[in-house]
């Protein structure tokens, strides 16, 4: 029996599916714990997180247990042990597990008992649950393992403390979300209280498609006080120092990071899920409309943070409509980012289609349709770079626009990934102004200002017609997010917002538009979850839907 335990927190980037590349970094990590007794590292660090339907090939789980005892040998020299997670196959079901590997062997194995079945997650379709766990036996210490979710209620930690479990070490995979952070630590807090005993939270980081992890590992005594907080974003193994006492295991104090505060939280959540998605998909770089409109300023802004001034390129695509303020904001955006632009007119295109179509609409007035084939235009001209060069075309649209349909499909829709996906309108104000005056930390561009003022202040306009403003066709945008906010965030009723005082035609208008948009909206390309209810994983409607509530 040891009276002094060292854990390497190791807050890991797996890449989904690259199950050698990330085994492989578990042992840089192994190493870099030196005379560490455990390394920890997030759940299912051996296939990442979240693999969905991939673990159902069963060459998949084949290949992640030839991985794991690959590490379980390696163990044999007395180093430091290791807790891995895999799927785990046994009696013709597939867990998801974490393995303890110590002398050269799987010396012990838990099984997740809760599995998330709502928002982003859906493992029942994939894993059996496990029976409550008992604690691992390492090196003389008996630790619990709650996986994940198996925090988020108090029976499989009440379980371990029962069983005999001396601390306790939470594996995860939790994806961002805002104020997520906070929910984390209470819910840790909580578990403290309930068994006695001092609590590891480990989350993993990177992107992975519309998920991106944060992070923000953390160490609670079990007086409940924070012993180490690890940084958001980073990759990092942090060594803790453990002591038993009298009253148990105590983790002695180490440093507190300090975490994002919101916005920065958000914009790093962006660079971050952009970062991963472009260089694990092996794109070179990317390519986007800049319009001079503070919807593709942010794009190209997250972009060069992201990836870089040199992977990024900037298309201007003026109309006879396009105004000249819009040519010299996007001209200084460009100069300020140190990316390059180029500009093709749309003009000679929008000629070629009225004469193709002219005929055909002879007699009609022009309105959306005429509109539509600019974006098209401008979608079909990314489209063709893209190809061309290799560049993933990256969308620029927010929440606000595409909760109503506000985007042409095919068209602005046209891309591989959009960061602003998740983000209202009134949150892209709110994150360029806080763009102009503050470098992220993982941020690879300019120090200073990445856009003109006038970009944040003017009024927004998609210039597809002369004198164009947004606020023709939607409400303002602060009571349009607010419509939003409360029919998507938070599945209120048009009627509740009626009764609370709101025009009754505007918000059953934008209830129309929400419910109509949504065909748009499945053919959307991916883009980075922020809030709770992102389009896609989190919210999932029917396409024809004759429900209303006003």
């Amino acid at each position: 029996m040891t009276d002094r335990l060292i854990i390497a927190l190791a807050q890991l980037n797996a890449s989904v599916g690259d199950l050698a590349g990330n085994a492989d970094a578990i042992l840089t990590a192994r190493r870099a714990a030196g005379n560490a007794d455990l390394l920890v590292t997030p759940e299912l660090s051996i296939v990442g997180y979240p693999p969905e339907d991939l673990v159902l090939k069963p060459a998949l789980v084949a290949a992640a247990k030839a991985q794991v005892e690959r590490l379980a040998a390696v163990t044999a020299d007395g180093g430091p042990a290791l807790l891995v997670g895999a799927p785990w196959a046994e009696d013709g079901k597939l867990f998801n597990a974490m393995l303890l590997l110590d002398g050269g062997r799987i010396a012990g194995i838990t099984r997740k008992h809760d599995l998330p079945n709502y928002g982003t997650f859906d493992e029942k379709r994939l894993f059996a649950a496990g029976p409550l766990p008992g604690p691992l036996a390492l090196r003389g210490v008996r630790i619990g393992v709650p996986v994940c979710e198996d925090m988020w209620a108090a029976d499989v930690c009440e379980c371990l403390a029962e069983t005999g479990a001396e601390l306790l070490i939470v594996p995860n995979g939790s994806p961002f979300e805002v104020g997520k952070a906070d929910r984390r630590l209470n819910l840790a807090v909580t578990r403290v209280v309930e068994t006695g005993l001092p609590l590891a939270y480990l989350n993993r980081v990177g992107g992975q498609d519309e998920l991106v992890f944060d992070g923000a590992s953390f160490v609670l005594n079990a007086n409940r006080r924070l012993a180490h907080q690890l940084p958001d974003w980073d990759e990092t193994i942090r060594l803790t120092e453990w002591t038993r006492g009298a009253d148990g295991w105590s983790c002695d104090a180490g440093p507190i990071n300090v975490h994002d505060d919101e916005p920065a939280d958000i914009y790093h959540a962006m660079l971050v899920g952009l970062r991963d998605y472009v260089n694990r998909n092996r794109f070179p770089g990317v390519v986007l409309g800049l319009s001079g409109g503070i919807d593709s300023a942010l794009s190209a802004a997250v972009a060069v943070d992201a990836l870089g001034a040199d992977r990024v390129w900037c298309v201007m695509m003026p109309s006879p409509f396009t105004s000249q303020d819009s040519l010299d904001d996007a001209a200084q955006c460009a100069a300020l980012l140190g990316c390059r632009l180029d500009t093709v007119r749309i003009e000679p295109a929008m000629t070629a289609f009225d004469t193709m179509l002219g005929p055909l609409f002879d007699g009609r007035p022009r309105d959306i349709a005429e509109e539509n084939i600019q974006s098209r235009i401008r979608g079909l001209t990314l489209m063709g770079l893209s190809n061309k060069f290799g560049p993933m075309l990256l969308t620029t649209g927010n929440k606000s626009e595409m909760s109503v349909g506000y985007a042409t499909i095919y068209g602005d829709m046209a891309g591989g990934y959009s960061v602003l996906k998740d983000l209202y309108k009134t949150t892209v104000f709110r994150v360029c102004e806080w763009r102009n005056t503050h470098k992220p930390r993982l941020g690879l561009g300019p120090d200073g200002p990445v856009m003109p003022v006038r970009v944040i202040t003017k009024p927004p306009t998609a210039e597809l017609r002369d004198n164009q403003r947004d606020d023709d066709s939607l409400p303002p945008y602060d009571l349009l997010d607010r419509i939003l906010f409360a029919l998507v965030e938070q599945e209120r009723s048009a009627s509740d917002l009626i009764a609370q005082g709101l025009d009754p035609a505007i918000v059953a208008r934008i209830e129309r538009l929400l419910y109509i948009a949504e065909y748009k909206r499945r053919q959307a390309p991916p883009g980075v979850k922020i809030g709770g209810r992102n389009f896609g994983r989190d919210r999932r409607y029917p396409i024809s839907n004759a429900f209303r509530t006003a």
